[in-house]
């Protein structure tokens, strides 16, 4: 995938996330950091030194890929010192930097298997162990979790966490799940067909998208959007649709005073709808379509235009298909996009 017109600081110890849908350009970015691919325009410099002519193996960087890369005859030991044996370093130092690492990585009494030995949390930990060794400027990871089960992936991504402020290294790292961005992340780069989108923390990214793509690209289930129009009401703003009025909060009226008459898109989170709040401003009335049970909390929706608007409610709640409720909507918490261009007018 082509990257356009990317221009991005990561600072010293960063841990940053390339974030987006396959082929968005995450891993070529990667690739490009990493000296696998070669940009046709612009440079890459580390610490202010431009290494678009540096081999990969000069670049002080080590890559963790989602396939492990294991050698399948060696043991744990040799894989994970292989590269610093490759560079000739003292036999002393690379069992000193082998052990130290999988004392880390909680993986000391792991060394003398081999990779079909293992679990797919082990293997991936010799993988880690195999760059960290190597005590780099930066880690460039790509999908590492993605082969692992979700509860195992869950595990390492509180590891890598741990990991990162324990080494105190740069971390650049590919992703299509939002879980792992929204809980690994210093700053999030969510990026679509080769171009940045938005770049900021997770709060920021997630309560303040830049435009509909970042908001429905993030968050789960995925953000309500619901098309309408912005009409003057009184001294105020309201969003209306057919079968939808929402008077908007007097800040944000003030904001959108100049966007009236405005085709716009709705953007509403399910947390922000509440069933416990039945009348006042934002209160609607709506039928229940269907209820998905999700553990500590329940999913509902109901239908409206031919459109499934999704709440959450807590696993307490015993509203069933069919039944006629009162619902709240958090009117201070809306995002508002540009019916046209589909980006955030707030």
């Amino acid at each position: 995938m082509a990257v356009d017109r990317l221009d991005l600081d990561i600072g010293d110890r960063e841990f940053v996330v390339l974030l987006g849908p396959s082929g968005c350009g995450k891993t070529t970015t990667l690739n490009m950091i990493a000296g696998l691919d070669e940009p046709t325009e612009g440079e890459i410099s580390f610490d202010g030194r431009v290494v678009n002519m540096v081999p990969p193996h000069r670049r002080d960087v080590a890559m963790v890929f989602q396939s492990y890369a294991l050698y399948p005859h060696k043991t744990v030991y040799d894989n994970i010192g292989f590269g610093l044996r490759m560079r000739k370093y003292p036999a002393a130092e690379i069992d000193r930097r082998v052990r130290d690492a999988a004392d880390i990585l909680k993986i000391a009494d792991l060394l003398d298997r081999r990779p079909h030995q293992l679990s797919g949390g082990q293997r991936q930990r010799v993988a880690l162990g195999r760059a960290m060794v190597r005590q780099p400027a930066a880690f460039l990871m790509d999908e590492p979790l993605s082969n692992l089960d979700a509860g195992l992936r869950v595990a390492m991504r509180a590891e890598l966490k741990e990991l990162h402020a324990r080494m105190r290294t740069t971390f650049v790292y590919v992703t299509h799940d939002q879980a792992e961005a929204l809980t690994l992340a210093d700053r999030i780069v969510v990026m679509r067909d080769g171009i940045v989108q938005q770049v900021g923390n997770a709060d920021e990214i997630y309560e303040r998208p830049c435009n509909v793509f970042v908001a429905s690209f993030l968050g789960t289930p995925r953000i309500n959007l619901i098309a309408g129009t912005l009409v003057g009401e009184g001294d105020g703003v309201a969003f209306r649709n057919g079968w939808l009025a929402l008077a908007l909060p007097p800040a944000k009226a003030a904001r959108l005073g100049g966007h009236v008459g405005k085709a716009v898109i709705l953007g509403l989170r399910p947390e922000d709808v509440d069933e416990r709040v039945a009348s006042g401003d934002g209160a609607i009335r709506a039928r229940v379509h269907f209820v998905m049970p999700i553990g500590s909390d329940q999913l509902v929706a109901f239908r409206a235009d031919g459109q499934d608007i999704f709440f959450r409610v807590g696993k307490e709640s015993r509203c069933r298909a069919g039944d006629d409720i009162a619902l709240f909507v958090n009117t201070d918490r809306l995002h508002l996009f540009d019916g046209e261009t589909s980006r955030s007018l707030l």
